[in-house]
């Protein structure tokens, strides 16, 4: 059966000489895999340089119930990207997050809630010209809630621990090991705080985003089953001084 939807790329591929994978969260299937030929001419109907991470396409795709791989008919850019590709920055930030996203999402259903959440939230970055250093953070905590991850914000105050395995604040030291101390639950604390219009007001040093970045890290790794270690950490950890 064919089907024209929206799709964001989360990673592509290599399948065989003529074939790659292009795996995306889409607008009516959620997280799918797709069977993308490799152009042979420029008059193909489908383009490799679409497939860039976090690109939202418009695609027909022929579905079959009884097979992992769609192959995809026909492909054009749905929201072409004016900066994305174009800044170190936000090139780094969009492989941490597709990253990221390709190892948290595995929800094969629609959920046009969490669709529409990526697509605000890309093409926010790419409207971007400053004030972007904490995307990021900002991104992964609000994923938190479309994951029913989100912390307990609840009765914080100054001095208390973090139990990132109950994910609630605390007075005293959780007798497990699962916890961060008093100095980085502030720093947690100062995320929720930020959205994407209003973050550019929060200073950070780089060594503070670096240590929020693990924190949040670390709290999906301790919530999300398999959640191996990403690559595009450690580069993005080096970004925005």
């Amino acid at each position: 059966m064919l089907q024209k939807t929206v799709g964001i790329v989360l990673r592509t591929l290599k399948y065989n000489d003529s074939s790659n994978i292009v795996e995306m969260f889409t607008e009516l299937s959620g997280r799918a895999s797709f069977l993308v030929s490799v152009p042979r001419s420029k008059k193909s109907a489908v383009k490799s340089v679409l497939f860039q991470p976090l690109a939202i396409i418009e695609f027909e795709a022929d579905y079959r119930p009884t097979l992992s791989l769609h192959r995809i008919r026909e492909a054009k850019s749905f929201y072409p990207f004016r900066t994305i590709p174009f800044d170190p920055y936000k090139v780094s930030i969009a492989l941490f997050i597709s990253e990221f996203l390709c190892r948290a999402i595995r929800e094969e259903a629609e959920n046009r809630p969490l669709f529409a959440y990526f697509i605000n939230s890309i093409e926010w970055l790419d409207e971007q010209g400053s004030g972007f250093a904490n995307f990021h953070l900002v991104f992964l905590m609000r994923l938190s809630r479309f994951l029913g991850l989100f912390p307990n914000l609840e009765g914080y105050s100054e001095g208390d621990y973090f139990d990132l395995m109950n994910a609630c604040f605390t007075s005293s030291r959780p007798f497990h090991h699962s916890f961060i101390v008093p100095e980085d639950a502030s720093r947690l604390v100062k995320i929720m705080r930020m959205n994407y219009e209003s973050m550019h007001l929060f200073k950070m040093s780089r060594t503070d985003r670096s240590r929020c970045l693990n924190i949040i890290n670390d709290y999906y790794r301790l919530h999300l089953p398999d959640f191996p270690a990403l690559k595009s950490l450690s580069v993005l950890q080096e970004l925005f001084d």
